[in-house]
């Protein structure tokens, strides 16, 4: 019988606790934490983003900026208002949310987002220190921002006390956002991982063999309960709408609950731990740049 991943049962304590500590560091020490984000044109998904992560931040005690900007914005104004939170000592992070307008290169706003306020992880320097992690404890304790949907996944194992070590992992999908970093935290873990994409050979006897499959490509079916072995775990992180207006997952939710031991629904799994951790890399990198060890 399989069990369900609850992301919002683990979100909601993660998000508890960081409200607690935001409380305590206030209370002791006078400080306010604060998010900057961006927003560039009038993507509608974008703006509800936007909105979501702003009220997040207001129930967890974390102060927001929001800067909204017309889709024509020249590319050297966005860098220079990123440049310009750079140098702010009451900023603790800025996030400029994607996808951006067609001029506007993802990478070089990334690389102008200073590390020490990089609340998505995605900057160059943060991915290299993932890369170059010993372990994942001592990952932990770093404080290097980790990529928020990936570090999420690892949050809910943790909750369900899901063993990784020593298990086999198939990742469907190679982003930058998600299957890259999550197949480092997974090696960080003891697992063997193998990223499976669209030029995997046997994949599908890759992903029998898998203890643990992450599905994350954004299409609609890609995975059922054929394709996986029994007592399978399984983190569904695709977001598709289909022509109903509902959400739904990379997988087949249906078929692939008879044969798993656990498994994330979509939506209310994966999801809610994605500003979750967005509101915790903030927490974690406003106490690193003040030095502040303890709360």
């Amino acid at each position: 019988m399989y069990k369900i991943i609850d992301g919002k049962i683990v979100s909601k304590k993660i998000r508890e606790e960081i409200q607690q500590k935001t409380s305590a560091l206030y209370k002791d020490k006078s400080v306010k934490l604060k998010l900057a984000t961006i927003l560039v044109g009038n993507d509608p998904a974008s703006k509800i983003y936007i909105k979501n992560k702003i009220n997040a931040c207001s129930e967890a005690g974390i102060e927001s900026e929001h800067i909204d900007l017309p889709a024509t914005t020249p590319e050297s104004e966005l860098l220079g208002i990123i440049d310009k939170l750079n140098g702010e000592v009451e900023i603790d992070g800025i996030l400029v949310q994607l996808p951006l307008p067609s001029h506007i290169s993802a990478d070089k706003v990334t690389d102008k987002i200073s590390p020490d306020k990089d609340v998505d992880g995605f900057h160059p320097y943060n991915q290299g220190r993932l890369l170059a992690a010993k372990d994942y404890d001592s990952l932990i304790k770093s404080g290097i921002p980790i990529p928020c949907t990936p570090y999420g996944c690892l949050k809910l194992l943790e909750y369900y006390n899901i063993d990784i070590s020593g298990k086999r992992v198939a990742i469907l999908g190679r982003s930058n956002i998600v299957g890259k970093p999550l197949s480092l935290l997974f090696l960080l873990k003891n697992a063997t991982v193998t990223i499976c994409h669209s030029k995997t050979k046997d994949a599908k006897e890759i992903i029998r063999e898998a203890d643990i499959v992450v599905c994350a490509t954004g299409k609609r079916g890609l995975l059922n309960g054929d394709m996986v072995k029994e007592g399978v775990v399984l983190l569904d992180v695709g977001i598709n709408r289909g022509e109903d207006g509902k959400i739904y997952g990379d997988a087949d939710f249906e078929s692939v609950k008879e044969k798993a031991s656990f498994i994330t629904p979509v939506p209310g799994g994966v999801g809610p731990m994605t500003i979750t951790m967005l509101l915790y890399n903030t927490l974690t990198l406003g106490l690193k740049r003040r030095g502040i060890i303890n709360i």
